[in-house]
């Protein structure tokens, strides 16, 4: 009798279990799913060689072995593909799979970035948690078309006095930044982030190659500016794979190009894109591809074409937005006629030059006036600005040259040696320390005080202190002046003569004499 009632039992839940499994197979769609996938046939450093996918797009993102390592598949035949990785190489062996995701690489973008430390592909590296945004790009976009560019006629003030004076940049333009090792390249770049503040512009910095030290350093100096408030930061350091370093400048670009979407203006510095054409070269060498003049590949120009040709200012029926462009790069002995330099300057729409023998002398910052060029010019500067500082950049270069001739012990005439007084005065007025920018209105003060001979009574080591008290006493007596200068009023003839009465009292007061 028990054994009977155990067999019905065991019969209940066998037929049970029968129904919930034809349940869970109605549920379960038997479909078969097609997926292309390619094998590892050879790992170098920082690249791989498959033998497919058969399908697989240009730059499309691809996952390797188990783990699944991200890459981009560089090259394209129908016997191989050549792939960029994105993470590191170890754990990936000849054999391992390489699967096609149909997707190409993203970054997130929006208000969530900024703020934030984080790498080409959107990961964290301040420890702050995930980047969320609800909007992705892809780090590779085409440039606005020429229709829907507008003119660069509204100025972006670095701060920085010989800069907004003599080599004015614009909402939407390119700005190159080069010079030798050491010479102040990034700490201009950077007070023009910090200059920012409250002006609305959304800054991201592009590390690429760099030191993480050296990025710790920047990031820490924004932090104490306050101007990590404004401020994304995307880095690929030196010890990350040169695939990353490839992506890095163009994720940032994409960052920037969200916000100039929303009719907002960008600023992006690209620190620094020698840097950058060295991975790529690297990259370029280790799969198999010709190398032409210095060992760069044949379309190493269209490598920062492409990139720096997204930045633009777009029309006011698109929004209106801008993204002004600061690459850097790096010279070696001076030479600007190298390949990189060369291609970077055709490419941007003028370039700041620091010299190493200003740097040397203690001329901060190290720009060399007759080097150095806006080919935007005074269309993007403040109407005050062409007042004071029209003739300021041709008389700079000819005193420059005047002291060099001077050296040699030529007798000088009286004309000459007010000149060479002069000019000396206005170095001294354009010297300018480090995360210290300088309002418009201010530098229109001083560069009109010393223009109108405020200064030439004084030693030259007193002009940075006649320089502080000027702006303090403009500030104070000339606020009214200061505000029409800044809402881009040109300035009067009252307005510069109350400048120079009140430059001249600045300096009386404190020296007893000049002015």
């Amino acid at each position: 009798m028990a054994n009977s009632k155990e067999r019905l039992h065991l019969r209940d839940a066998i037929a049970q279990s029968l129904t919930y499994l034809d349940r869970a197979l109605e549920r379960v769609e038997m479909d078969a799913t097609y997926r292309e996938v390619g094998r590892v046939v050879k790992v170098s450093a920082g690249v791989i060689t498959s033998d497919g996918p058969s399908g697989v797009k240009s730059m499309e993102l691809l996952e390797i072995g188990r783990e699944r390592r991200r890459g981009l598949a560089f090259d394209v035949s129908s016997a191989k593909v050549g792939i960029v990785l994105l993470d590191e190489v170890e754990g990936i062996a000849a054999g391992d799979s390489v699967r096609r995701t149909g997707e190409v690489l993203q970054v997130p973008v929006g208000e969530s970035a900024v703020g934030r430390i984080i790498d080409p592909l959107g990961l964290p590296l301040d420890g702050k948690g995930p980047v969320r945004s609800a909007q992705r790009l892809p780090v590779e976009r085409p440039a606005p078309a020429i229709l829907e560019r507008a003119p660069v006629d509204v100025p972006l003030q670095t701060g920085l006095k010989v800069v907004d004076a003599l080599i004015p940049v614009g909402r939407g333009q390119r700005e190159l930044i080069l010079g030798d090792r050491q010479t102040g390249k990034t700490a201009v770049a950077l007070d023009a982030i910090l200059n920012q503040k409250e002006t609305g512009v959304v800054c991201i910095y592009c590390g690429v190659g760099k030191r993480v030290s050296a990025v710790a350093r920047v990031v820490r100096d924004l932090e104490r500016s306050g101007a990590m408030e404004y401020t994304a930061v995307i880095l690929a350091s030196e010890e990350d794979p040169p695939g990353r370093q490839f992506v890095a400048p163009y994720a940032a670009m994409s960052i920037a190009e969200y916000t100039m979407s929303r009719g907002k203006d960008a600023l992006v510095v690209f620190d620094d894109l020698t840097r950058h054409a060295r991975a790529y070269r690297e990259l370029s060498l280790l799969l198999g591809r010709p190398p032409g003049r210095e060992a760069y590949p044949g379309d190493i120009f269209y490598l920062h074409s492409r990139l720096l040709e997204r930045s633009t200012r777009l029309r006011d029926k698109l929004g209106g937005g801008s993204v002004t462009a600061l690459p850097i790069i790096e010279t070696e002995e001076q030479n600007i006629s190298a390949y990189i330099p060369t291609n970077l300057i055709s490419i941007t729409d003028g370039q700041i030059y620091l010299s190493p023998d200003l740097f040397r002398k203690g001329i901060l910052p190290a720009v060399d006036v007759g080097r150095s060029v806006s080919r935007v010019g005074g269309k993007t500067q403040l109407p005050a600005y062409r007042r004071v500082a029209g003739d300021l950049r041709l008389a700079y270069s000819q005193f420059e040259e005047l002291e060099a001739f001077s050296r040699f012990g030529t007798r000088l005439d009286e004309d000459t040696r007010r000149t060479l007084d002069r000019g000396r005065r206005v170095r001294e007025i354009l010297k300018q320390p480090r995360r210290q920018p300088i309002t418009a209105a201010e530098q229109v003060a001083v560069l009109h005080a010393v223009n109108e001979g405020a200064l030439d009574d004084l030693p030259l080591d007193d002009i940075a202190k006649a320089e502080t008290a000027i702006r303090e006493r403009i500030r104070k007596e000339l606020p009214e002046i200061m505000q029409s200068i800044e809402a881009a009023e040109k300035l009067s003839d009252e307005d510069a003569e109350a400048i120079r009465k009140e430059a001249a009292k600045a300096v009386k007061e404190i020296f007893g004499y000049g002015g």
